[in-house]
């Protein structure tokens, strides 16, 4: 049978679940406002709009491992085909008491890993070719372990569901504007009304995606935080995780900057962020906390350890 995600030996963060819970509830109310606004201003397309914030809803949160792991051209493996990596995930489950996720893996040289999926018992862990040939042991477990906690803890859904506005309000936008709702091939719509339809709703969708913008923002920096604190307490090895860290962040900042910009999408998922060096260095609103604040919470984590 497998284990219930909320009594997984991770540790239990409240902070994180606080930051959640504010998030989904903002989220809710400005998914409500927006489709309530396209509703207003595009009376006679009501039921195409819910129709299409809907399903473009059940779309990203259902299948958001699938599309992910497609996005990022990432195959499920097989234990006989990575043999230490589902060893590895193996240990970590039992450790934490958590059902095992899909395991796959991603054909790129950027060493990273990322994890997805609605709810623990559907989720997926991908690590990189890349990743894989340059991290030891047990580097690779304080990596998958701070994966692991991402799906345990759920915040892998959360991310889904904030990212998920964003999107809708440019496929909103797009099929407003462009799609004949605001007067172009109907001849009964009164001018001046499709006009200021025209004005609005693009200033409502930019005001929509910036406030969804810094809300995914400010709770993927936390996220980041609880999860490297999680998976040094499980392992009990925060400095293999820093090293790891260390390691992977280096690596990623002399990858040529034409093949992070592919990656740069899905920097939230990312264990570490597809930055150069000197972006990195000047990236105010980053998915990810700084290396040093990870380094340094790590070093307080196994300084209590080592007490």
């Amino acid at each position: 049978m497998s284990a219930s995600p909320q009594h997984s030996r991770f540790a239990p963060d409240r902070g994180l679940t606080g930051r959640m819970v504010t998030t989904m509830f903002l989220i809710g109310l400005l998914y409500v406002g927006f489709t309530g606004v396209l509703i207003v201003l595009l009376r006679g397309a009501w039921p195409l709009i819910v129709l299409i914030s809907g399903g473009l809803f059940v779309v990203q949160f259902w299948f958001s491992d699938k599309i992910t792991e497609r996005a990022m051209g990432a195959r499920e493996v097989t234990p006989e085909q990575y043999p230490q990596l589902h060893g590895t995930i193996d240990r970590l489950c039992a450790l934490a008491d958590m059902p095992k996720p899909r395991v796959a893996v991603a054909d790129n040289d950027m060493p990273n890993a990322f994890a997805t999926g609605r709810n623990p018992e559907n989720s997926v862990v991908c690590v990189t070719t890349g990743l894989l040939r340059r991290l030891e042991p047990e580097e690779l477990e304080g990596v998958l372990a701070h994966e692991l906690s991402h799906v345990a803890h759920r915040d892998v859904a959360v991310m889904t569901i904030a990212g998920f506005l964003g999107v809708l309000a440019g496929v909103m936008t797009r099929i407003a504007l462009y799609g004949g709702f605001l007067g172009g091939n109907n001849r009964n719509n009164n001018d001046q009304n499709a006009a200021i339809a025209m004005l609005i709703i693009p200033l409502v969708s930019i005001v929509v995606y910036a406030i969804s913008f810094l809300l995914t923002r400010m709770l993927s920096r936390y996220r980041e935080l609880a999860a490297d604190r999680a998976a040094a307490q499980l392992t009990g090895r925060p400095s293999a995780l820093a090293s790891a860290l260390t390691k992977v962040t280096g690596q990623i900042a002399a990858i040529p900057t034409k093949d992070l910009r592919k990656a740069q999408p899905y920097n939230a998922f990312y264990f570490a962020p597809a930055l150069s060096a000197r972006d990195a260095a000047t990236q105010l609103m980053s998915t990810h906390p700084s290396l040093e604040q990870r380094l340094e919470q790590l070093g307080k984590i196994s300084a209590q350890l080592g007490q």
